[in-house]
């Protein structure tokens, strides 16, 4: 029976960007966004866009928000982006608008072939389509497309698509109820 060999793992057609383009982001990144000191969410944008992010109007970006790779992320108008977030985007992050993603979750755009001895690296797009909610210590895998007003409940894991308007839980998420959302009258 054949064996792992991480001495044959090879990551050399994956292309991420300039070797100073990743320092200078590493540091950015440490200084601006994975740090309790609460500097301004518009700042915060402003360095994403810099670095090749798109990011629409309004969003709020907490403390202690780790970004992989911005050049890799799409953020949408009036979103919220919670202490703790890591979004590990080795590949692209698509995030709506009116999107959520609550303390401590967690994009994952990258894993592993476990069934190659080389323990190759697999990437897979992660899409986040308007009003979606991911609650808090949630993850959300590679490969997955959360809908319209979709749901992953605190600490879910989504492996597969979440339908639109509806409640995810568990691990791996199952579908738990329709979303309705109420109007608000003045």
């Amino acid at each position: 029976m054949s064996k792992v060999d991480l001495s044959k793992f090879d990551n050399s057609l994956y292309k991420l960007a300039s070797k100073i383009k990743i320092i200078l982001w590493y540091f950015t990144n440490m200084f601006i966004f994975k740090t309790m000191i609460p500097i301004p969410s518009s700042l915060k944008a402003k360095v994403l866009r810099l670095f090749g992010s798109i990011v629409g109007e309004s969003v709020v970006i907490k403390p202690n928000v780790n970004i992989k790779y911005p050049w890799f992320l799409e953020i949408g108008d009036n979103c919220w982006i919670g202490e703790g977030v890591w979004i590990d985007n080795l590949a692209q992050v698509t995030i709506g608008n009116n999107v959520c993603l609550s303390q401590d979750s967690y994009l994952l755009t990258g894993s592993h072939d476990y069934k190659k001895e080389s323990f190759d690296l697999i990437l897979g797009e992660i899409i986040l389509e308007d009003g979606v909610w991911i609650g808090a210590k949630s993850v959300v895998c590679p490969n997955v497309t959360c809908k319209s007003h979709s749901v992953l409940s605190v600490g879910g894991i989504a492996t597969k698509d979440l339908e639109e308007y509806s409640i995810y839980q568990g691990n791996p998420a199952v579908f738990k109820r329709k979303r309705q959302i109420k109007w608000k009258y003045l």
